[in-house]
């Protein structure tokens, strides 16, 4: 497909989709959103695709919203009807539903919408001379992208109201102490070490075990009590006896030889997921 505001490629099993306007430090736009979900949905659905890199060009991930036109399409009129998503929406709830692990890789400045759209991401890699900032309150605007839902459960509700309400930016040294980042980097490292986790990814894991444990993760640590837990591990546990994976990653762990997993997210998810259950 050919984007406008983005870039995207796939190599060595890995699709890197970048944000790609450096002149306007990949201030963010209506067409950025879209050209994200449709980029990220095109990686989801692709076999060949084992893990998706996110990441920016130039020296910047993300400055935030581009202000310097109608770019977002901010107008005074009534709110739109009907099924109207928000265009930050768009990025994260793709990046939520995905089957395969997104490992964010981050530059400069992610501000606003550059610090919202990496929170569904599985890793987030930055540079040691990074920023981040919710800075909404500043603007007399609202958090987007589900950012409520998602940086409590990231950093802890303390630690997202004093960012959130304050509208401060945090340095990377912060962001890795509160575990919003995984790991700090040289700038033009991170990039590089993004690539090297993605490879280990698709060289030791199984698909459809990372797709399941993914969305377990998020579907079932929502829920008040551990009982729904308990009752879709057992029904895994127990389709092991049928599961190639399964039986390969214990023959290769014995033999002390890297994995081949054959099973498939197109024909091997186990059918009574209760997220694909709801989803159908």
């Amino acid at each position: 497909m050919t984007y406008e505001h983005i870039r995207s490629s796939v190599a060595d099993r890995v699709a890197t989709v970048e944000l790609h306007r450096p002149e306007a430090r990949n201030g963010f736009t209506v067409t950025m959103a879209d050209e994200l979900d449709a980029a990220l949905a095109v990686a989801d659905a692709d076999e060949a695709v084992r893990a998706v890199i996110l990441t920016g060009a130039g020296k910047d991930f993300c400055v935030g919203a581009d202000l310097s036109g109608s770019s977002l399409e901010v107008t005074n009129t009534e709110p739109p009807e009907g099924d109207w998503v928000e265009p930050a929406t768009r990025v994260t709830r793709r990046m939520f539903a995905m089957q395969k692990p997104v490992i964010a890789a981050i530059r400069g400045a992610a501000v606003g919408v550059g610090s919202t759209m990496l929170l569904p991401a599985d890793f987030r890699l930055s540079a040691k001379d990074s920023r981040f900032g919710f800075v909404f309150s500043k603007r007399g605007i609202y958090p987007e992208a589900g950012s409520t839902w998602f940086l409590p459960r990231i950093v802890g509700l303390g630690r997202a109201l004093d960012w959130m309400v304050s509208g401060r930016l945090i340095p990377a040294e912060e962001a890795l102490g509160a575990g919003l980042v995984r790991s700090l980097h040289e700038p033009d490292a991170v990039l590089d070490a993004a690539r090297t986790l993605a490879r280990e990814l698709v060289e030791t894991t199984a698909p459809v075990s990372v797709a399941v444990i993914r969305q377990a993760l998020y579907q079932m640590s929502a829920l008040p009590s551990p009982e729904p837990a308990f009752q879709l591990d057992s029904r895994l546990i127990a389709s092991l006896s049928r599961s190639a994976d399964a039986l390969e990653g214990v023959m290769a762990f014995m033999q002390k030889r890297p994995p081949r997993f054959t099973r498939t997210l197109a024909h091997d998810l186990p059918a009574f997921l209760p997220w694909r259950e709801v989803t159908r």
